[in-house]
């Protein structure tokens, strides 16, 4: 497959995780639906994704149709780690798959004591790898801080190497939470020469994020919001410097949803299949998840869900602050959380001891709850603390289900309140308070309940609202072609 486009533009998708082949939060949703909707909006683009081979993720009937490209030693820690590629076409996206037992034959994507290591010899392998595939691209598209040593690889040690040296680099921030910090003695796992050490360096240690900023040719953020927001001391979480430093390469594109993926016409999941002009399956999956669940099947009483990981970034302190409120309110709340903090989850195990009636914590994620979740709610709440872009609230709104979510970084892009002069699609509320959200909560609520027909107008406002990829695509090609042409 090294046959050239009519466009000559090619692009290597750098990512630690895509759906469906292993999911932990919304960057797989991105480095799925992204390339996807690339290639369908413009066939002659090759765009490639790389990743891990996470071999308890992917289903055996899957794994078995990947095609073998090789192997080969990469020098990685001082020493020879043993790299296998396979090729898989899903749809009309090729993907590459990184072998490496040691490093990703695991039950779970993160979460592990050597994720630094792990991802670092990702990174390598996803640059010595392109000889054995053929694909050299025009631009590398690295994501996060688990890709980010793509970027540094490429204008390091690998800058002077003619084969290399044409290749733009361009990194996506998904989210500055976490930055793959560490000490200075990992520059001998990295095998980067010492004379790059002050492009690592931040604040006396390696930051790979703040690595990655420096020596990428352009810098992208999943909303426009964010992209203006990561100046700030608060959102940057300490890389202010760095950011406003580079300010000048820095854009925000909204991210979009996979609209084949996540389709209430389509989805097997669903108890019933539904579309914005007939709602009668809408309310057949709210009947559904009341009996799983077991609570009480009652289509006046609001459902309320909650689709994220309960950390404190998600706003979870707010609710925690109120439940008894919420809980107070003639109304159901659903709670689903992966990747969750310890602390949480014994909060809400003890409120749903509380409240059994009214509350329900599904502590483990798959994409089969979340879509009955995002069909049965009549609201969806995201109070987060802040949210680079947010893809629940769209979701939620593909599903007809309300959003009630702060105006902060995506979610003020994506969502508007239904008080506004122009209109909006959900509610929304501004200061970090647990009393603001819950007005939020209870002005949704009062809605459902007095309004009947006009509910149904909300839902429908929300199910036309469109968050396809289909505008954000063109801003990345325009962005690829760019960075191709070196402007």
């Amino acid at each position: 497959m090294k046959g050239k486009t009519k466009e000559g533009l090619k692009i290597l998708f750098c990512t630690a995780e895509a759906q469906p082949f292993a999911t932990a939060g919304g960057l797989s949703e991105v480095s799925s639906g992204l390339p996807k909707a690339i290639r369908a909006d413009s066939p002659s683009t090759d765009i490639r994704v790389i990743m891990p081979l996470y071999k308890m993720k992917i289903d055996e009937s899957v794994r078995a149709k990947f095609k073998f490209l090789g192997s080969m030693d990469i020098s990685f820690a001082k020493r020879q780690e043993y790299c296998g590629i396979f090729e898989f076409k899903n749809g009309r996206v090729i993907y590459y798959f990184i072998d490496n037992e040691k490093y990703f034959n695991r039950e779970n994507v993160y979460a592990y004591w050597d994720d630094t290591e792990r991802f670092a010899f990702f990174s390598k392998a996803c640059i010595d790898t392109m000889k054995l595939t053929g694909f050299k691209p025009d631009v590398l598209h690295a994501n996060d801080w688990h890709t980010a040593l793509t970027v540094v690889y490429l204008k390091t040690s690998y800058k002077d190497i003619e084969y290399y040296s044409t290749i733009k680099a361009l990194f996506m921030i998904h989210n500055l939470e976490i930055q793959g910090n560490c000490g200075f003695d990992f520059m001998n796992v990295l095998e980067i020469d010492y004379r790059y050490k002050d492009v690592l360096d931040y604040d006396g240690q390696i930051n790979l994020v703040k690595a990655a900023i420096t020596c990428a040719d352009w810098i992208n953020v999943n909303s426009p919001t964010y992209a203006e927001e990561i100046k700030n001391s608060f959102f940057a979480r300490g890389l202010e410097n760095c950011t406003r430093e580079n300010a000048y390469k820095i854009s925000g594109i909204l991210n979009g949803v996979d609209y084949e993926f996540w389709n209430p016409q389509t989805d097997k999941e669903l108890f019933a299949n539904y579309n914005g002009k007939v709602l009668e399956g809408k309310a057949a999956n709210k009947r559904g998840i009341q009996q799983q669940l077991g609570l009480k099947v009652d289509a006046s009483i609001p459902v309320v869900v909650f689709n994220g990981r309960l950390t404190w970034q998600k706003g979870i302190d707010l609710i925690r602050a109120v439940i008894d409120d919420i809980l107070g309110e003639r109304l159901q709340f659903i709670m689903l959380g992966g990747y969750s903090e310890n602390q949480y989850i014994r909060f809400f195990d003890e409120i749903e001891r509380k409240y059994p009636e009214k509350f329900r914590l599904i502590r483990d994620f798959s994409n089969d709850i979340a879509k009955k979740l995002h069909a049965a709610g009549d609201l969806m709440l995201m109070p987060s603390l802040y949210e680079p872009c947010g893809l629940s609230n769209m979701i939620s709104c593909r599903y007809g289900t309300v959003p009630i979510v702060r105006e902060i970084s995506g979610l003020k892009d994506a969502v508007r309140d239904f008080g506004c002069e122009t209109g909006g699609n959900g509610y929304t509320f501004k200061n970090y308070n647990a009393h603001d959200m819950l007005y939020s909560i209870r002005r949704g609520v009062n809605d459902f309940v007095i309004d009947g027909p006009a509910w149904e107008d909300k839902v429908r406002i929300c199910m036309e609202k469109d968050f396809s990829w289909k505008e954000s695509v063109k801003k990345y090609l325009e962005l690829y072609r760019r960075l191709k042409k070196g402007e």
